[in-house]
Parts: structure tokens; sequence; C-alpha cells
């Protein structure tokens, strides 16, 4: 009860959060006046916003799964560092390569393509999260919640339609802010991601009552007919 109470509130979390995705995008490249930066910013700031709101209205008890960090798995720990080196250097890299020192030659039209990318991954970001209240940043079971399998909307396709939305989302971010040497930390990131998938899914078969006979009539964990 009083670790629940002790939690920082998810709103202040959601916020720190972008102010310092913010600097890491507009410091390395030393300017404010960066167009795809800007839209970036708005855009991740209007949908976060939004789904924040949605949580509250709909479902408080998973917008405290999603500003939850804290893991008790000694491999999610470790994945995650790796993962945030890989994700902070995905951020800083685009200011540097694409503004300062313009490494990068990208076009408009992938400047585009990028965004639209990224708002259909946040689209599947938001059905999955509707479709899931058990979801977490960390990998638990949830059983005070009385956590259950879930096999309605993205789940009757893949088991992990939420890493789906990730891994369409972040070189589609690259690409929005005209970096493509920001895919090599993305990359990175992506494999450590499916690593992560690997050992969720293992877990799940283990401790979550009723995923083995999902898995069975689902049978791919992220791509369909591919893995």
């Amino acid at each position: 009860m009083s670790k629940k109470n002790n939690d920082p509130n998810p709103i202040i979390k959601f916020i720190l959060m972008y102010i310092i995705l913010a600097l890491a995008l507009f410091i390395p490249a030393g300017t404010i006046f960066w167009l795809q930066g800007g839209i970036y910013i708005i855009m991740m700031i209007v949908f976060s916003t939004s789904f924040i709101i949605y949580l509250k209205k709909k479902d408080p008890e998973l917008l405290k799964a999603r500003a939850k960090t804290k893991t008790t798995e000694s491999w999610d720990k470790k994945i995650g560092i790796i993962a945030g080196v890989f994700f902070l250097a995905m951020y800083i890299l685009p200011g540097f390569d694409a503004v300062r020192f313009q490494w990068s030659s990208i076009s408009l039209l992938i400047n585009i393509i990028g965004f639209v990318g990224m708002i259909l991954a946040l689209i599947l970001f938001f059905l999955v999260n509707r479709e899931n209240t058990y979801l977490s940043r960390v990998v638990e079971i949830q059983e005070e919640r009385g956590h259950k399998v879930i096999t309605t909307g993205p789940y009757k396709i893949v088991r992990h339609p939420m890493y789906l939305a990730i891994i369409v989302l972040f070189p589609c971010h690259c690409l929005a802010l005209g970096s493509f040497y920001s895919l090599i930390p993305c990359t990175g990131l992506i494999i450590t991601i499916i690593f992560r998938i690997y050992y969720e899914d293992k877990k799940l078969h283990e401790e979550l009552k009723g995923y083995k006979e999902y898995a069975k009539k689902t049978r791919f964990k992220l791509i369909p007919g591919i893995w």
C-alpha cells in the first residue's frame, strides 16, 4: 500500500520525459529553428497528452502501470540499460546529423513518409493500450489486478503488438527527423527489443495462466507469418 502512495505522479513523469527528449533533440542541433524537430515534439506532446487524458478517464490503473520503471527481473534490468543507451543516442544524433553538421541528405518526401509511419505506429500503440489493461513498461505478472491473457483486437494477430508498434515507430522517428545515422542506434534498440520479447514470452509461458493455450492459437510473436 505505501509503495503505491510513494510512486511519483505518472503525469509528472511524462512531462519530465518530454522535457528531456526535447533538450536531447534541440541542444545538439544548436538551434530551435528546426522544422522537423518542432513538428515531431508537437506531435508527440499532442499524442501523449491525449493518451494520458484518455487513460486517466478510462483506465487509471493502466496509466500507473505505464509510468512504472522498476523491474524485478535481472535480465529485464540489463536489457533496459542497453536499450536506454541506444534510445538516448537515437535522440541525440538527429540534431547533429540533420541540422548542425548535415551528414545525411534526406528529401522532404522521406520526412513525410517518416511522419506518416509514426502516426500509424501511434494508432496501433493506442489500440493495443485500449485492448490490454495489463500493459506495463516492465515485465511483470500483475497478480494483484487479476492478470489474464488478452486475445482480442491486435492480440488476435500477434502476441506482442505493442512491440510491433514501437519497432515501426523508431525507424520512422529517424526518417521524420532527417537522420540516416540515427538508424544505427535504432537498429541496436530493435535488437534489444527482440531479446526482450524472447525472454518476456518465455516468462508468460511459465507464469501466466492460459498463455500456453493462447500461444498455440496465435503462433507469431511479432510479425505475422515470420516470427
